[in-house]
């Protein structure tokens, strides 16, 4: 039985993903104290949230891609709060998603297709097939 990334709960594999990842996925230092974009007021309050975001970015691409930065900026953003005016759509952090898939094509994860964006490598289509495989058993 093949089981894949569509067969899955998102958060699940997500958070699966993020245990596994190399010794190559690490978050930066401004990490700690950083925002995932305008549209936030604090920064996340979970300490593996670099893991996590760099997982569900690798599934993203997965299930998208070719896809690009400014793409999963907007994929990772949400409504601003501005005040007495109406929100406004507003993109995620551009930087975190630009670090996260230079880490993930450091890994061997993801490859830079010429003015396609990012794309999944055979290695990290294997990685999220297992794990998805590992997350259906595990329910």
């Amino acid at each position: 039985i093949m089981v894949t990334v569509y067969d899955v709960p998102a958060e699940k594999l997500i958070e699966r993903v993020a245990e596994k990842f190399p010794e190559n996925v690490i978050p930066p230092e401004w990490a700690s104290w950083v925002k995932t974009g305008v549209h936030k007021e604090r920064p996340p309050e979970n300490p593996d949230w670099w893991m996590i975001r760099s997982a569900a970015i690798l599934r993203k691409i997965y299930l998208y891609g070719p896809i690009g930065v400014e793409r999963l900026r907007s994929m990772f953003g949400g409504k601003r709060d501005r005040k007495s005016k109406p929100y406004k759509a507003r993109r995620g952090s551009g930087s975190i998603v630009r670090e996260a898939l230079q880490q993930l094509e450091e890994a061997g994860l993801v490859e830079t297709m010429r003015e396609k964006g990012r794309r999944i490598t055979p290695k990290g289509q294997s990685l999220l097939d297992n794990t998805s495989f590992e997350v259906m058993k595990g329910e």
